[in-house]
């Protein structure tokens, strides 16, 4: 009686083993299933904010070290996706948008309106924001970083800039001088704002300054009584 007995706490015992060990090996594969879905979110995400930047950047000009960096980035994303679901239609969509990315070609002609320099201006930011992370995670020295996120700042006050003095080009085309003046004033006060070095802003501030003297010349004033003793001060000190 007691062996039986024995006999049955044995059994018991090792049921509830193997029903601890099927519930271990079922949790983990769940949580594993789970932390997958999980990374694939995030690959998903990132590589295709990444991608749309990229062609932002290639069609803004950017500097090729940047762009290439990026796409460093970009093919590591593509490459964890093709190593979790090589055979998933995520895979497909980004492979796609790669290939699109690696299409766009320098095009400032695509930013002529609100709408896309605002969705520039977003991707832009991006990268920005990625470029540090980058640089947290060791990709590249804290200096490279900061001249990245100097010249994506640039090319940023550039692009409205660009855009604005584009729309004052069509408009006197289509004989609205005012209206074109009003688009020159506001790429002028742009670069002015930005934290950019003067040698860097000079250039372009002079171009637009000569597009605004066109169309509204500066004023000449009249001699009078203050032009004439100027004029005899001058003179004196001469």
């Amino acid at each position: 009686m007691l062996g039986d007995n024995l006999y049955l706490v044995i059994m018991l015992a090792g049921v509830g083993i193997l029903a601890l060990a099927v519930n271990y090996v079922i949790t983990s594969r769940e949580q594993m299933s789970e932390a997958k879905r999980d990374r694939l979110t995030w690959l998903s995400t990132q590589a295709e904010h990444t991608l749309h930047a990229l062609a932002i950047l290639k069609e803004a000009g950017c500097r090729q070290d940047i762009v290439d960096k990026l796409n460093q980035h970009a093919m590591a994303l593509i490459e964890e996706i093709s190593l979790l679901a090589p055979e998933s239609e995520l895979m497909t969509e980004v492979s796609q948008l790669k290939e699109s990315s690696d299409r766009s070609r320098p095009d400032k002609a695509r930013f002529n309106s609100d709408r896309a320099v605002k969705r520039a201006q977003i991707y832009i930011n991006f990268a920005e924001k990625l470029i540090i992370q980058m640089a947290k995670g060791g990709k590249m020295t804290g200096q490279l970083a900061r001249t990245y996120q100097q010249e994506l700042y640039w090319l940023n006050v550039s692009l409205v800039a660009d855009a604005h003095q584009n729309q004052a080009n069509n408009l006197l085309e289509a004989g609205d001088k005012q209206t074109a003046l009003t688009h020159l004033r506001h790429a002028k006060a742009v670069l002015v704002r930005a934290t950019a070095p003067q040698r860097q802003k000079q250039p372009r501030l002079d171009e637009l300054q000569a597009q605004i003297d066109k169309l509204q010349p500066k004023r000449t004033w009249g001699g009078g009584a203050l032009a004439e003793s100027l004029d005899d001060y001058l003179n004196e000190q001469n």
